[in-house]
């Protein structure tokens, strides 16, 4: 019991610090996660799936496989779905079994099986970088015309920090002496600076950039951290790609069920393609799930990055992603690199 609340007093440290998380909220999770800590798991039925998605990008994929559940066209498996506005609330029923399959920020997923000697798998990329910067005005258009400016941003001590510090580097910039950056706690302080000033920029994920772009016609896309990354790994010998959101399952369950999983992947799959290539009834599926609404969801989903990458491919952008990280702050990932188990294959 000591150990159990140990690993997860832990865990919850590491989220806090890496995604940004209220210490309130995070302390909240914890207490529920120890008011239950006596009751033992229940037993996962073999035709029952529960999985868990966070709520927005990581999420929207999912929804026309949701939706076709919900309808009674797909009866394979009994599949239960929860969308969750907290990844408070996704850590410890992932950890206690609750939970089979969930989709999570990439990092968050190496945290787990670091932290669960293993226990957690990754079964899928589902979204590539969301990251962009914005700006209330028209002059910025590359990186190197960063140099000098202020840039309002959240997640400081997380992978948006990483991921900007990377890019920077990469360019021959320092992100301490090149740029300043004001750290906010979260985006939508980001969305108000940069409203309220001109020529502001800002680095902001989607859906918040749309959101922007419906409030103001002064707000611009300057350019695509992705396109950026993507360009960095042209040459490089251990390519990889900037990854937002996985797929994971607990090891226990993928290894009882693998028909199970396949199944499931294969319908998240066509999810995710109806989504991409059907965005008017996508984003009115988006809205429904209550993720973002119809009107931003139209706008945004050709920029979310959404996709479906499984296998060798997954592995090779993900340990790469990883790796990355691992050289700025090796916590963020959960002190080291996952060994080959963490990468599923069907």
């Amino acid at each position: 019991m000591k150990k159990t609340l140990t690993f997860i007093s832990s865990l919850f440290l590491m989220i806090f610090i890496f995604t940004g998380c209220s210490s309130q909220s995070s302390s909240s999770a914890l207490e529920n996660t120890e008011s239950k800590s006596n009751t033992p798991t229940e037993n996962v039925m073999l035709d029952k799936v529960n999985v868990i998605a966070l709520k927005g990008p990581t999420a929207m994929g999912m929804t026309k496989f949701m939706d076709k559940v919900d309808k009674g066209e797909i009866t394979d498996y009994n599949y239960a779905f929860t969308i969750s506005s907290s990844v408070d609330e996704v850590i410890p029923k992932i950890v206690q079994g609750k939970i089979d399959i969930g989709a999570v920020p990439a990092n968050l997923a190496s945290v787990l099986y670091n932290n669960t000697g293993g226990e957690v798998q990754v079964l899928a990329i589902n979204t590539l970088g969301v990251l962009y910067i914005v700006e209330s005005g028209n002059s910025i258009s590359s990186i190197e015309d960063l140099k000098g400016k202020t840039i309002y941003a959240s997640g400081k001590g997380s992978s948006p920090e990483y991921i900007l510090n990377y890019i920077l580097k990469q360019n021959g910039m320092d992100m301490s002496s090149d740029i300043q950056i004001e750290w906010k706690s979260e985006h939508t302080e980001c969305l108000s600076a940069l409203m309220a000033e001109e020529n502001a920029i800002a680095m902001l994920p989607q859906p918040f950039v749309t959101t922007a772009q419906t409030k103001s016609e002064n707000i611009r896309v300057a350019f695509d951290l992705t396109k950026e990354w993507d360009q960095l790994q042209t040459d490089s010998e251990a390519p990889s790609a900037l990854i937002t959101g996985v797929l994971v399952v607990r090891k226990e369950f993928s290894e009882k069920n693998p028909q199970i999983v396949s199944a499931f992947l294969d319908q998240y799959k066509e999810s995710v393609q109806f989504i991409n290539s059907h965005v008017e009834e996508g984003a009115k599926l988006i809205s429904n799930y209550d993720i973002v609404s119809e009107e931003v969801a139209k706008k945004a989903l050709p920029y979310c990055n959404i996709t479906f990458i499984e296998g060798n491919e997954m592995k090779e952008k993900l340990s790469g992603y990883l790796s990355v990280l691992s050289h700025q702050n090796p916590k963020s990932i959960g002190d080291k690199l996952p060994l080959e188990d963490f990468y599923y294959q069907r």
